[in-house]
């Protein structure tokens, strides 16, 4: 594996509580990005069948998740809410050729994708609790204990050198949008 300091890229850490609208936000940075080749949006792997309504991502059975995972093929990997999600190795050379990368990671792994990437920014996306409750049910994944489980979470971030930008998506999307794509630009 290379070392992080051969890398001109910036990296872009997407975190936040689940029903934040970390998809929708990464969905309408894609749009605003996509005649821009400079900007690379990494597609996760997860060991959950991908669905057109929920996130975009690429989908791995566990077994085949655990072989890639010891093959060296991840970048980063990380477990939660019982699936396990990877970011491909493929993002390294993305770094490299000096490009800057989005990637929604988990809160828990923010210190091992520091070690990606000299320049990260860590995108701290929040939303009132009911807010997120609300979006989490609509998705009609999980149970009402589970999402007040989710929703009461420890939100805290902890980051050693990620420059930290916070952005509040209580209102309509279009307006958190516009906060999202400027910080991008700005990274």
């Amino acid at each position: 594996m290379s070392s992080s300091l051969e890398t001109s890229g910036r990296l872009i850490l997407v975190v936040g509580p689940s029903g934040v609208g970390k998809d929708s936000l990464i969905d309408e940075a894609r749009i605003a990005f996509r005649d821009d080749p400079r900007y690379v949006f990494v597609r996760r792997v997860v060991t959950r069948k991908a669905s057109s309504d929920t996130e975009d991502h690429d989908s791995l059975d566990e077994a085949a998740f655990v072989d890639a995972e010891k093959r060296g093929l991840f970048a980063l990997t990380w477990r939660a809410h019982g699936l396990c999600y990877g970011l491909p190795m493929a993002m390294r050379s993305q770094l490299a050729k000096g490009h800057t990368v989005i990637a929604n990671i988990s809160r828990s792994v923010v210190d091992q994708a520091e070690c990606l990437c000299p320049h990260v920014t860590l995108m701290n996306l929040t939303a009132d609790p009911a807010i997120l409750a609300a979006r989490i049910a609509q998705r009609g994944r999980e149970q009402p204990a589970d999402i007040a489980k989710r929703v009461t979470r420890d939100s805290a971030i902890h980051a050693r050198k990620a420059r930290i930008v916070t952005i509040e998506n209580n209102t309509e999307l279009h307006k958190a949008a516009a906060l999202f794509i400027e910080a991008i630009r700005a990274a």
